[in-house]
């Protein structure tokens, strides 16, 4: 069977993705890389395609009843489910209140449904619940409604949580990919690959000379802060799986535009960097769950980047680089030694079941 062959699924439809490449699903298909887009592009994209999920943004944005909502969906298998830092409830709660704010939106109500393995203790369900129930609290949104189901022994990974949101859009925010413009500055509100090291550290045993934590954390009050002080704020997005370079990757290639960051302004701790050399790994492709990235007309940068510095999230904030009209959907970084290097979308999987 040649590349460009499909699978015959019968009643005259085809899997677009050649059987030849992946006969099956791998972690990478799950790792927020180029798999992940594979799998969207060619079989999820075609089979549902829509006006509202074309755009491939952090949620759907649509107007009823002359509001403009905000409207994502998200699901939570991170291993182990406690982590430095946090919880896979807490996670749940703040990853989906964070995907409906990069839309630019208020987020107000959310749903969870928990799927439990037989034999999880009862504490550890009772100590998720409570800190779902304070970062609500904390992103000030309410949890209206749930489903619960329980998988026999084996069948499961302790549990799996599903959070879907709904919220606001204010008049005159206008947010997404296809509004970057050549010349945004790109800001970050602070140190990267935190999230990924916590995970990692927990999961192989691993101990470092100081405790690296998750960054986990509801973003809707810095979000609210920078618009505030600015209409110029083109597009948001967190850089959770893949990290910040293929969530860069992934908003060059929507907004057409190509991309130029700078590895001396990139926030990386130093003890994140180190463990980043004990692992091979690098520390632009790790996930973070408290971190956005902006991207600013360069009219607005100072005052956005002043606002984010005054907020606890955002004390870090630095512009890593911006949006240029040239080597288009590329993102290019030029390095402490005056070289450049392209820094391309993850193609395989780093840390599977990070989130």
């Amino acid at each position: 069977m040649s590349n460009n062959q499909q699978i015959d699924l019968g009643s005259g439809f085809a899997c677009p993705i050649p059987k030849s490449d992946y006969a099956n699903i791998l972690l990478a298909h799950g790792s927020g890389g180029r798999l992940t887009h594979q799998l969207i592009e060619k079989m999820f994209l075609p089979a549902f395609k829509n006006e509202l999920l074309e755009p491939l943004h952090d949620g759907a944005v649509f107007t009823i009843g002359g509001k403009k909502l905000a409207f994502s969906t998200d699901s939570y298998v991170v291993n182990p489910i406690f982590f430095p830092g946090g919880n896979i409830g807490e996670l749940a709660v703040n990853g989906t209140v964070n995907d409906i704010a990069m839309c630019g939106a208020r987020p107000l109500y959310l749903s969870a449904a928990f799927i439990i393995e037989e034999g999880l203790p009862m504490d550890d369900l009772w100590k998720i619940v409570l800190s779902m129930q304070e970062a609500a609290k904390k992103a000030g949104v309410l949890l209206v409604t749930g489903d619960t189901k329980v998988v026999d022994r084996g069948k499961g990974d302790k549990i799996f949580i599903n959070t879907s949101g709904v919220g606001l859009v204010d008049d005159g925010v206008d947010i997404g990919p296809r509004k970057i413009q050549a010349g945004d500055k790109i800001i970050v509100n602070g140190d990267i690959a935190l999230h990924g090291i916590a995970i990692m550290s927990v999961r192989e045993g691993l101990e470092f000379e100081t405790v690296i934590k998750s960054d986990t954390a509801p973003l809707t009050g810095l979000v609210n802060d920078m618009l505030k002080v600015s209409g110029e704020i083109h597009a948001l997005r967190d850089p959770t799986r893949g990290g910040v370079a293929t969530t860069l990757n992934e908003l060059a290639e929507q907004s057409g535009l190509g991309i130029i960051i700078n590895e001396e302004a990139m926030p990386i701790p130093d003890d994140v960097k180190g463990a980043c050399e004990i692992l091979g790994l690098d520390p632009l492709y790790i996930a973070n769950e408290g971190k956005l990235v902006a991207f600013v007309s360069p009219r607005a940068a100072d005052r956005v980047l002043d606002a984010m510095r005054k907020h606890p999230l955002g004390e870090r904030s630095v512009v890593i680089g911006e949006a240029v009209d040239r080597h288009h959907g590329t993102v290019v970084m030029n390095s402490k030694i005056g070289g450049t290097r392209v820094v391309d979308m993850l193609t395989g999987e780093q840390l599977p079941r990070i989130c």
